[in-house]
């Protein structure tokens, strides 16, 4: 691979952020991979927040996602291309705004408030099964509560957790792989097609008695037939259970980690806890659950001196604009009091994150929740991070709880 600069290095998964300062300085428009199946890096904040406006760059990248793959395994892996076409995601306008004007009304800040109650009772319940001393706490909290805050949103048995979060896990390996092997292809496929039944049936029984939860709302619309179609209603319901939870994990074991790796931040929290919805800001900003987001150049264009080819696959870098120092004093310093943090941990412009509310409604609860169960904590063992280029977080984090 090309990659003379080491962006993709295994070494580097843990700590990609020295790497990603020297692309800022030296290669802000930077190329890695093979000729034809290779991708830009965009790494300037400046950049990167333009790129999310910018007409020329579309977000619609499911084919390009197919043309990675040898041709022979472009048809047999249909089933997870033609399902993330749909997704809200990956769609420009007119179709992202349609999608987004009907999902919009189930996530707005105001209706996610109401949610906070059940919040705290999923919380409560997870962390009375925790006993004070050693925990995993991917798999004991940081997991579970988003899946089942999602899954109660669209209305899923909770018995149906692990199952899902599966499900959703491949899904998420296959979006940040450095290579598309046939074992990770193997299991999106699987994921996808055991999803897509599973809300087929999910679908079927709103269909015979609807239900006051967002599941039926949807199909409410599809049934308009203006509103979602079919396959619009399955992805749709795919990249909710995904985007619901996938990030939130993420972003509350990267809170957990990050505030034990400083701890005079989390010394500072303890003392001053109506620090809490900054120090997620922070989080967000710091050690941002998502590193990256795909585009496609719509046209050819000059960029940074080079010219870029319509079809050309871009990667428009958060972990690498959130700590530019043009933007941010002092980038690499963790400061849970930041002021002025205009992070794009959640995007910004038109795909701006439609969950954030809750997002940063399930991290602050669970960071209050923590503190005040257990006020002592310990890392036991430095975090092994997930190998992913777009989700980050670690596999497992282990720590005492006391």
């Amino acid at each position: 691979m090309h990659d003379p600069l080491g962006l993709y290095a295994p070494e580097n998964r843990a700590d990609p952020y020295p790497v990603l300062a020297r692309l800022r300085r030296e290669a802000p428009l930077y190329f890695a991979g093979n000729e034809g199946a290779g991708s830009y890096i965009v790494t300037r904040y400046a950049d990167v927040a333009a790129g999310f406006r910018d007409p020329r760059l579309s977000a619609s990248r499911a084919e390009a996602m197919a043309k990675r793959l040898p041709p022979e395994a472009r048809e047999w892996v249909a089933p997870v291309t033609g399902n993330l076409a749909h997704w809200i995601l990956l769609r420009d306008p007119p179709d992202h705004t349609r999608l987004r004007s009907l999902l919009g009304q189930a996530f707005t800040p105001r209706l996610i408030e109401t949610w906070r109650p059940r919040i705290h009772q999923i919380l409560d319940e997870l962390l009375a099964a925790i006993e004070p001393g050693e925990v995993e706490l991917v798999h004991a909290l940081a997991g579970p509560l988003p899946v089942l805050v999602i899954g109660d949103m669209l209305g899923l048995p909770p018995g149906d957790r692990h199952r899902l979060k599966a499900c959703s896990d491949a899904i998420a390996a296959f979006f940040g792989a450095a290579a598309m092997t046939q074992p990770l292809l193997a299991g999106a496929r699987a994921a996808i097609l055991e999803l897509e039944d599973y809300f087929r049936r999910a679908i079927a029984e709103r269909r015979a008695a609807p239900r006051n939860d967002l599941l039926s709302a949807l199909v409410a619309a599809e049934e308009q037939g203006s509103v979602l179609s079919e396959q619009e209603l399955l992805s749709t319901c795919t990249a909710i259970l995904f985007g619901g939870h996938e990030t939130t994990t993420n972003l509350i074991a990267n809170t957990v980690s990050t505030l034990l790796r400083h701890p005079d931040q989390l010394e500072r929290l303890r003392a001053e806890p109506g620090l809490v919805a900054s120090a997620i800001e922070e989080v967000l900003r710091f050690e941002c659950p998502v590193s990256r987001m795909g585009r496609v150049a719509r046209v050819d264009f000059e960029w940074h001196g080079q010219q870029l080819k319509a079809g050309d696959r871009l990667f428009l870098s958060f972990a690498a604009a959130n700590r530019d120092e043009a933007q941010f004093p002092d980038p690499d310093r963790f400061d849970i009091a930041r002021a002025d943090n205009r992070h794009l941990g959640f995007s910004t412009g038109p795909h701006y994150c439609i969950g954030a509310a809750l997002g940063r409604l399930e991290a602050r609860l669970t960071l209050e929740a923590l503190l005040k169960r257990f006020p002592r904590w310990e890392l036991l063992e430095t975090p092994v991070w997930l190998d992913n280029l777009t989700v980050r977080g670690p596999a497992a984090l282990r720590v005492a709880l006391g």
